[in-house]
């Protein structure tokens, strides 16, 4: 823990708390001499922010999560924030009153037993001796009165109070959208990153900030000029912030699953970040999942970890999803369907001899062509011939579905070509 020697007025933390009563969705920076100063979870959002180190302060007797930077620095800092959806209010510090009227009192105090003749040998300049001047009851008075009232501190005090009462009269934005389960949409919009050409999209639910997400240049320039909103920018890149949670109880454990040879159990599944240096995948987020006397991990998309944290899909969707393949799971294959057009007696599945695999391919007729033969592999082999959980339909579209659209798409590009040469 780094030491700081500054001192903390005892009242800082109630200050605090009471503006982040009235703002909780804001950050707050406050003055501290000549540095701003954010405090506890304020802190810790902005150190990831703003990249600055963040130190352990006792205030008040507490230890407190504290990131500062310069007053200077504060034109680099605070469009950080902002760029990166924050609000941020710029608060002062209020000095205690019943610290003021013991200061008040001590200097008329002072100024009486100093009423004396030794006035002329004495006296000297304000700023380099207040203390030492004689002053009388009604001239120390006068002084000290002004001295509260006018101070330039004080009333920029007094405006940024009123300022953050006004900011609460207002009313709270109506939302952009709302979600399937009742959240609220605000503050969408796009952003352009610092020393980037890159774009981005954000926005609130509920107020909580959601992380930015890099924006296609079609999305960009369709948002731009008002043809695409925020409905649909969220659909676009927060699909699973829309989708209807499932119930919490899906979430107990044992799951059950329809196995090749009856019910499965899903006994463990989590999410655990890969740390074996020596590993090609280390560093990235994986599903574990026990199923039965099975242990399994696989790396997880970033649509299926949106998915599990969001609560939109159960543990045993996931697993059908992640894992389906090597437990031949029917549920995993019915996701695969051929495109229209397709006869299934023109699937053929078969081994070849010279690479010892089964490989699929599909004739799409005379006009259209063939498909390349694709290997396929153990688990699903097993599944054909053994489990008979998948078909060839199956099989052939999660193999050859890309390419079978693009062969059947193609005739009718040389169907219009021809007709316009006719013409």
């Amino acid at each position: 823990m780094r030491k700081s020697n500054t001192e903390y007025p005892p009242t800082l933390m109630r200050q605090y708390d009471e503006m982040k009563s009235k703002h909780p969705d804001a950050i707050l920076l406050f003055r501290q001499n000549d540095s701003y100063e954010i405090y506890r979870q304020d802190a810790q959002k902005a150190q990831k922010i703003l990249g600055l180190d963040m130190e352990s302060r006792e205030i008040g007797g507490v230890k407190t999560d504290v990131v500062s930077f310069k007053e200077h620095s504060l034109d680099m800092y605070l469009p950080k924030l902002v760029r990166a959806g924050m609000r941020v209010a710029i608060c002062e510090q209020l000095e205690d009153p019943k610290q003021r009227k013991v200061e008040k009192d001590s200097k008329e105090t002072l100024s009486k037993s100093t009423d004396m003749p030794r006035k002329k040998k004495e006296k000297a300049p304000e700023q380099e001796q207040p203390k030492a001047q004689a002053k009388t009851k009604s001239e120390a008075k006068t002084e000290a009165g002004p001295e509260v009232k006018v101070e330039p501190k004080a009333k920029a005090e007094v405006k940024t109070e009123q300022k953050t009462e006004a900011q609460q009269e207002r009313k709270p934005r109506d939302p952009q959208m709302v979600t399937v389960n009742g959240g609220k949409v605000t503050h969408g919009h796009a952003f352009q990153g610092k020393d980037s050409q890159d774009w981005y999209f954000t926005a609130k639910i509920d107020g909580v900030q959601l992380k930015p997400q890099k924006m296609d240049p079609a999305d960009l320039a369709a948002y731009q000029k008002k043809e695409m909103t925020v409905p649909q920018l969220m659909e676009r890149y927060y699909p699973t912030k829309l989708m209807p949670k499932v119930p919490d109880m899906a979430f107990s454990f044992p799951n059950g699953l329809a196995g090749p040879d009856g019910p499965l159990t899903v006994n463990k599944f989590n999410v655990y970040k890969e740390t074996d240096q020596k590993r090609d995948d280390f560093g990235k987020y994986k599903f574990y999942a026990q199923v039965g006397d099975q242990k399994m991990s696989t790396v997880a998309s970033r649509q299926d970890l949106n998915a599990y944290f969001d609560r939109v899909m159960t543990p045993g969707d996931l697993v059908t999803k992640n894992f389906g393949e090597r437990l031949h799971l029917k549920g995993y294959y019915d996701q695969f369907k051929l495109p229209e057009g397709i006869d299934p007696k023109s699937i053929r599945i078969a081994k070849d001899r010279n690479a010892n695999q089964y490989m699929v391919t599909v004739k799409t007729g005379e006009d259209r062509g063939s498909t390349l033969r694709k290997h396929i592999s153990y688990d699903d082999g097993y599944s054909f011939f053994k489990a008979k959980t998948a078909s060839s339909e199956q099989l052939a579209a999660k193999y050859l579905g890309t390419e079978l659209k693009t062969l059947l798409a193609a005739p009718a590009v040389k169907a219009e070509k021809s007709a316009s040469l006719k013409m």
